[in-house]
């Protein structure tokens, strides 16, 4: 396994959810982590936690919508850290009225601008760094609904969630060479904020016997420790319990 200490790690939706777990098992491996979200104020406790714990942190604040200011955040890390080893982009959102009955093009725009193109934005800004340092890795953290089509997620994020997961295999292929990995995680239901906007509620007991957004932290833990020369390109995760069977 690779030593992650002295490694620079880029989080964005590290306010909440995957992107939080994930920063701070990046954190707890060594890496000085870039926390970024749009909104500041957790961004700001989980520094505090991280530093609290012995860790390095920094806060982003960042719309990932925004072209020009990703680039603008990834130019002052590098100004302020010198490189950027690993990119976790976990900034996602779903609406509540998600199906063909009822979903507005606003709605559409909203998950596609913040789920994919976000995310491309992210990609897009590190990668030049990257190959100019000679490597680097790039996790898209993606969903389950990028890879099988239901009616429970809705046409905006299954559309954002595919296209992540055809663009980070596209980037892969092309930058492999250049020592850049890029891995798709496609975790199944997650006991994360997200699970809010749900059009029928989760209960209690259920978000406690679906995937932990710990769980993630983990697997991106495990991903950025693989060797340089270890690609893991697509990564499904599920919950052993499977609630909709259960009815």
């Amino acid at each position: 396994m690779q030593d992650l200490t002295e490694h620079v790690a880029w989080i964005t939706g590290a306010g909440t959810g995957i992107g939080e777990a994930g920063a701070v098992a990046l954190a707890d491996a060594g890496c000085s982590v870039v926390l970024s979200g749009r909104r500041s104020a957790p961004l700001e406790a989980l520094a505090e936690r991280i530093r609290a714990a012995g860790g390095d942190a920094t806060v982003e604040p960042l719309d990932v919508t925004d072209q020009p200011a990703v680039q603008t955040a990834v130019d002052r890390i590098l100004e302020n850290r010198g490189r950027i080893d690993i990119g976790v982009f976990s900034a996602g959102i779903n609406i509540t009225d998600r199906n063909w009955s009822v979903v507005a093009t606003s709605g559409w725009d909203d998950v596609i601008n913040i789920d994919l193109n976000g995310a491309f934005y992210c990609c897009h800004a590190v990668l030049p760094a990257m190959r100019a340092q000679g490597g680097g890795l790039i996790m898209n953290i993606s969903s389950m609904a990028g890879k099988r089509i239901s009616t429970l997620t809705g046409p905006a994020y299954q559309a954002a969630k595919h296209a992540m997961n055809a663009m980070t295999a596209s980037l892969a292929i092309e930058e492999r060479n250049n020592g850049i990995r890029a891995t798709a995680i496609c975790p199944g239901e997650v006991a994360t904020p997200i699970l809010d906007a749900r059009p029928v509620p989760v209960s209690d007991e259920d978000r406690a016997r679906i995937l932990q957004s710990e769980d993630l932290g983990e697997l991106i833990r495990f991903v950025a420790s693989m060797p340089p020369h270890v690609t893991l390109d697509e990564i499904l995760i599920t919950p052993t319990y499977n609630r909709f069977a259960a009815g």
